[in-house]
Order: structure tokens, then sequence, then C-alpha cells
């Protein structure tokens, strides 16, 4: 019986290091005198791969996001909206957190292979899910699709083995000899479980919860991206870098 899919993005950030007047997933990244937003990019990362039904999770100021992106029917999918709760003030960025966002679309999510890429960012190449679902491995629970980066405090690191094994996720570290990074990961719904308990449980740190879940004995596979690239949207820093990429491109 086929796997059934289900793509989860989350939004529920509030963008406040850009201090932007619209979500910071609606940033305009202009070609070809066209607008397309950020977080399209990853909705056609994951609708290449063949996924039907995306869920976005947001929080309670994104009507922009739900006014732009709508029912999916113009993007080839249908699209949910799950709300994140607060738990903390508004002044913070984030609350309470990725674990917490990711289990947020848990009714939705349950016994389904969740396809997961955050919003802010755009991956190449274009078809990193369907490459990375092509590899994977019916005895897999999690799969990783795996980039270069210079920049390894940005990230969470992964350590694999020779048959591309995951052993461990370090994450933003200062200093190390690691070169990949983890950029959207599929999983299984023994992970889902797992991420659900741990969330109920009090757990926050999901690359802590990763780790748990291989030392439980989880089947990671990390799947590197050849000829790839991965673009995060986060700080103005990146912005300019990619504006710049784009005229030279």
């Amino acid at each position: 019986m086929p796997e059934e899919l289900i793509g989860l993005v989350p939004a529920a950030g509030k963008g406040v290091r850009l201090g932007l007047p619209y979500p910071k997933e609606l940033y305009p990244i202009i070609r070809d005198n066209r607008y397309k937003p950020v977080a399209q990019y990853v909705l056609d990362n994951l609708t290449q791969a063949g996924l039907r039904h995306v869920v976005f999770v947001v929080n309670e100021t994104k009507h922009q996001l739900l006014g732009y992106f709508g029912n999916g029917g113009r993007f080839g999918c249908h699209i949910s909206y799950v709300v994140q709760e607060q738990t903390n003030g508004h002044d913070q960025s984030t609350s309470p957190g990725l674990a917490h966002a990711l289990d947020s679309a848990y009714h939705l999510a349950g016994g389904k292979t969740v396809c997961f890429g955050m919003a802010d960012t755009i991956m190449q190449p274009t078809d990193v899910f369907a490459r990375a679902l092509a590899a994977a491995q019916p005895q897999d629970d999690v799969i990783l699709a795996l980039f270069p980066t210079t920049r390894p405090e940005k990230f969470g690191m992964v350590r694999v083995d020779g048959d591309c094994t995951v052993q461990e996720i370090v994450d933003k570290p200062r200093q190390t000899d690691l070169t990949l990074m983890w950029g959207c990961i599929i999983w299984r719904p023994r992970f889902t479980e797992y991420l659900h308990a741990a969330v109920c449980d009090g757990r926050s740190d999901f690359a802590a919860i990763m780790n748990g879940a291989i030392q439980a004995g989880l089947r990671f596979r990390g799947v590197p991206m050849a000829r790839s690239s991965y673009i995060d949207l986060g700080t103005y820093e990146e912005i300019m870098e990619l504006d710049q990429r784009m005229r030279e491109g």
C-alpha cells in the first residue's frame, strides 16, 4: 500500500528580526517581472514531489498569508491551516518553538508520511523532496535532505556514517568538522508519535528530540543533495546575498 504523504510548513514565527509590515513568508522574490513570495518556493518543492495536501502552521497574525495562498487550488494542492497557540508574550519572535509548531499539526499528520520544509528558505534542486523520497528505504523512519554549508553556526549539522545512516545532529556549533546540514526532513508515523510524546512531556529542543529518537532506535538516513544550495532569508544580510545572487544569475 503506498504511503500517504502530507506537507508541513511552519510559518508561525513573528519575524521580529526583519520588522516587515507583512509576514516574512510573503517576502517578494521578483524574477522575470513576476512576484513570487519566498514561501511559494517550498510549496513548489512539495507539489513537485506529488504532494496534494500541505499544512501551514500559522499564528493569529498571518491573515495576509492565508489571503495569498488560500485553499491551495492555484498551486495544485489543498492547503490546510493550523494555528500554533502562543504561550509567551507577544514580543517574542517565536513561541513556543519549532517542535511545538510541528506537533500542532499532529491531528492531521498522524499515520502519514510527513514532508517538512521551512517557509523562509529557497532550496535547490527544486525536486529535493522527490529525490529524498526516492532514496528512502522501507526501514527508514526519518530522511534528512543534506546540503553543504560554510556557516555551521546557523544550522543543524549532521554526522553520518559510511552508508549515510545519521549518527547525530549537532545544532548550530561554533566550531565543527561537519560540512552537511539538514535542509528539509521527511518522516514516517513512528517519528510523528515520538515527536508528539516528546512535546507532551515538555521537551522543546527539536535537535535534542531528533537525537533522542536516534538513541531510542529510530532509523535516520541522510540524503546528500548534489549540485545543491540552501538559502535562508531570516536576516537582511541573507536577503541582500540572495538579491546579489539573483542579479548575477
